[in-house]
């Protein structure tokens, strides 16, 4: 983590986030959906879209990771949704995408959030204290695989049971 400066994306790093979700991942959905979610003031929480970038180049420099928290609700008890979460590949295991995952953790629980949901890696996400989403009863709006979605209690509550509701942006009905 020290090798990274992560903080909050600002309106200048609008295009650097939009070309690193490009660059990560094989269509441009993850890109479109940032730009949907950054529209929608009911999922859009200000502050918590992170960038990293490389310490000591100073916090304007280029941005290399981003990761995204999203309102969501668990049945009707407001919860975050952890997605996406990009890195230029040139900066693949490096660290960067963990610092920039944990430096938007830290500012959620600090911004008074509970729970954080997420469907990834399974062997990835635990690393920062996520668990199976079932063990809370917390179910997906769709079928997906039990260990690849995944919930966090950032106040070391119970998260409460429930269906995940995404926002709009997301697709899922």
């Amino acid at each position: 983590m020290d090798n990274w400066l992560c903080r909050p994306e600002t309106p200048e790093d609008i295009p650097a986030v939009r070309r690193i979700n490009l660059a990560a991942f094989d269509t441009s959905g993850e890109a479109d959906l940032v730009d949907a979610l950054r529209q929608d003031p009911s999922a859009w929480l200000p502050g918590l879209s992170y960038v990293a970038v490389p310490a000591g180049s100073g916090a304007a420099a280029a941005p290399v990771a981003h990761a995204l928290l999203t309102r969501c609700h668990i049945a009707t008890e407001p919860a975050v949704a952890l997605a996406p979460c990009a890195v230029l590949p040139e900066h693949h295991k490096q660290g960067a995408g963990s610092a920039v995952i944990r430096a938007l953790l830290d500012a959620a629980r600090d911004a008074g959030e509970r729970t954080v949901v997420v469907v990834g890696h399974p062997p990835y996400y635990p690393r920062f204290g996520f668990e199976r989403a079932s063990r809370f009863a917390i179910v997906p709006p769709q079928e997906w695989p039990d260990e690849a979605f995944m919930a966090l209690s950032l106040d070391g509550s119970t998260p409460p049971p429930g269906m995940v509701r995404y926002a709009e942006a997301f697709g899922i009905a």
